[in-house]
Parts: C-alpha cells; structure tokens; sequence
C-alpha cells in the first residue's frame, strides 16, 4: 500500500476524449491570453509506471527530479513507490518537504558544493556518486557515512541525442586507482557502480556495453579486496515509447549475463520516461500578422519558458490548435514567443488553420525540461505558470 505523501487536491476526471473541452473550460473561467498553463494527467503517471514496473521488474526507478520539479507529479510518483534522483541542496529540499524519506534519495551528482554536501549529510542523504579523487575528499571530510557508486563513464553515448561522458564518468584507467583511494585511504564506502548513456538514447546496444563495462569495475574491487559491491545503476535515456521495450529487453539479458548474482540490487534514474507525455501546454495566440500566403503568430509562452531550445526537443511535441471559430484554409505558419528576442521561435513553417486573437493553440508532450527551465527574460514569467490536474479513465 502506497504512503501518502501529501495531497493532490482538484483533479478533473474527464473521459479520455475529454482534454479539449476541459482545456476550454479551463481557458475560460481563469486565463486570458498572456497566462499559458498546463495540464498534468496524472492517469497518464500511472500507466507509464505500470509499463516501467512490466519491463523493469528488478529495477527501482529513481526518478531524476531535474527534469519537471513539479509537486503533483512528484508526490504522485512516490504514492506509486518512486525514489528519486536528486542533484542540489534544492531539489533534496523539495522531496524531503513532500514527507519523503532521505533513504529514498540518491544525490547523483559526481561534482557536488560543499554547502550541498554537508546539507545532504545533516538531512539524512547517504547515497551518492563520485568519478574524481577531489570529490572523494570532499565527501570524506564533510559527508564520510556516505555511501558511495563510482560513476563510470560509458563506453559509448554516440547513440543518445545528448551525450553525458564528455563532462562525467570515471576513464578505464581510472577506476583501480580511485577505487583504491576511496576505500583504502579515504576508508569510504564504495557500494557499487553507476553509468549513465545520455539522454534519449537511440541504439539499445550501449547498455548492454555500459553494463559489460560495469562488471569490470565489480571485478577491480574484489582484485582490490574491498568489501563487495552490491548495486548496479544503470542510469537514465529512457523514453516511453516502442524502443523503451527493446532497451528493457536487452539490458535484463545484459544483467542475467554478467551479473547472475540474485543479491545485486538494480536502479536506474530515469527522467522524461514518467512526464513527458502527461503534461500538455496551453497558450493563447496573442498576436498575428499575415505576410502574403504565410502567417505568423505570437502566443504567450516561448524559448524563455518551455520552450528552451538546448533543453528541449521539439520533434517530440504534438500541435493542436483550437479555434473559436470554424476552422478556415490550412496555411503556412510561424509561432514566435512573447518576448522581444528574434531568436524567440517556437514553431517554424508548419502547417495551421487560420487562428484568429485570443485562440489556443495546445502543445502535447511538454513534461520533460520543459516548465523547469523557465525565465523571467524581458518581464514575462515563465516561472509561475500554473498546472491543473486531470484523471482521464479509459472510456
């Protein structure tokens, strides 16, 4: 049975047909154009952990809370018995005041401040990650009952749409020496190895080398006769699509090949698996000006706010527009963002009906970093966009 950790009060149950109408609704009674808003489904949450919990029985999901900080989606994931991933002082901040246990938190950062280190040592966080002999010393000092996952780096991320290894993770030549260090002469606590391919990882094969790579690493501490190492972290890249089942597929057989140890204990971090297809943004078109056959429109959200261009990829956001009027011939369109900033493009050369002032036009699949890279460039606050909570059922 789940444990409550806080509530989640105002859900709309809506019929899972119902989104455009309740979207209306919404716009209607509490936002005029200028105030974008999004809509959590938190049904959604639910079937996305049902198909996490099926592919991955053995792996605990700690959810990487960097990539929508949002307090639903959060206290939803614990009730469903997420742990989670954290990267700051803040954000272990954020899930310790949802009444979550510090014992379900790993602080996966391999370069932590010292203020964060020592605040994750007098809140109870005992779980981290390190790839450098400084940080070693810096836990050492500051946080030494920690335990520790040597983060390793991949053998290839080549196949993930945003590389990690050039900024983390331990070399091959690395590993004896700083497993050496942190157990022998620092007298730390290493208790096994964590990996990470990049974000949105397109080949499934890399797992299958990280985790190769991981049993190498395993192999050094009981050369080096360190206590033995127990846990595996396989990271995050994970999306919640059709490959989503390839991966799973081919990591479980890695782990059965090289890791038949029945105690070993399996987690991974994975960020958008869980929002990314349940939150859906809503804007208003706020301005409009026809250039020959093209149209172009501004609406009230943009780079400065969800969509951050270096964050997000825009290839996996669904359109839809929703007109208050019959919808007129498709044109060529161009949607900029709100701010004074050329470079504010949302959507270019796409196909739309004619949209008219104060219509809305809804962007699908927005829940990963997204809502957490806001601004308030040129005034407008893309930090205080409000989210509502829907339940769509299956009928």
């Amino acid at each position: 049975m789940s444990t409550d950790f806080g509530k989640i009060t105002r859900v709309h149950n809506i019929p899972k047909d119902g989104m455009t109408n309740l979207i209306r609704s919404i716009a209607a009674e509490k936002h005029e154009a200028g105030q974008p808003f999004y809509v959590l489904d938190l049904a959604t949450i639910e079937r996305v952990m049902d198909k996490w919990n099926h592919y991955f029985p053995n792996v605990k999901p700690f959810y990487a809370v960097k990539c929508n900080t949002e307090l639903a989606l959060l206290t939803k994931l614990a009730n469903l018995g997420a742990n989670f991933d954290c990267a700051s002082l803040l954000e272990i901040d954020t899930v310790l005041s949802l009444g979550i246990s510090p014992n379900q938190i790993i602080f996966a950062n391999p370069c932590k401040a010292i203020s964060h280190i020592k605040h994750a040592a007098a809140v109870g966080v005992n779980f981290t990650t390190f790839d450098s002999k400084l940080e070693v010393d810096k836990i050492k000092q500051w946080h030494p009952q920690c335990n520790l996952l040597l983060r390793i780096k991949a053998p290839s991320d080549s196949g993930s749409l945003r590389p990690l290894g050039k900024k983390f993770g331990a070399l091959p030549e690395e590993i004896e020496p700083l497993l050496h260090y942190a157990c022998n002469v620092a007298g730390l606590k290493v208790v096994g190895v964590s990996f990470h391919v990049g974000s949105i990882a397109q080949d499934p094969t890399i797992y299958r080398e990280a985790i190769a790579n991981a049993r190498a690493v395993f192999d050094v501490a009981d050369y080096l006769e360190i206590p033995k190492m127990k846990i595996l972290n396989i990271g995050g890249g994970f999306r919640s699509t059709p490959l989503f089942e390839e991966i799973a597929s081919v990591v479980n057989e890695a782990v059965q090949d090289y890791f038949p140890d029945p105690n070993l204990k399996i987690i991974a971090e994975p960020g958008r698996f869980f929002p990314e297809t349940a939150f859906t943004l809503v804007t208003h078109v706020i301005g409009k000006r026809v250039r020959g056959e093209k149209i172009e429109y501004w609406i009230d959200e943009g780079i400065y706010g969800s969509f951050r261009p270096t964050l997000y990829n825009s290839c996996f956001v669904g359109i839809k527009p929703i007109s208050m009027k019959e919808c007129c011939e498709i044109r060529e369109s161009t949607i900029y963002g709100p701010s004074c900033d050329s470079l504010d493009e949302v959507a270019v050369d796409i196909k739309l009906p004619e949209l008219q002032l104060d219509d809305l036009i809804v962007f699908y699949n927005m829940g990963a970093y997204s809502k957490c890279a806001g601004t308030k460039f040129n005034g407008f606050d893309m930090l205080s966009t409000p989210t509502y909570l829907d339940s769509t059922n299956s009928t």
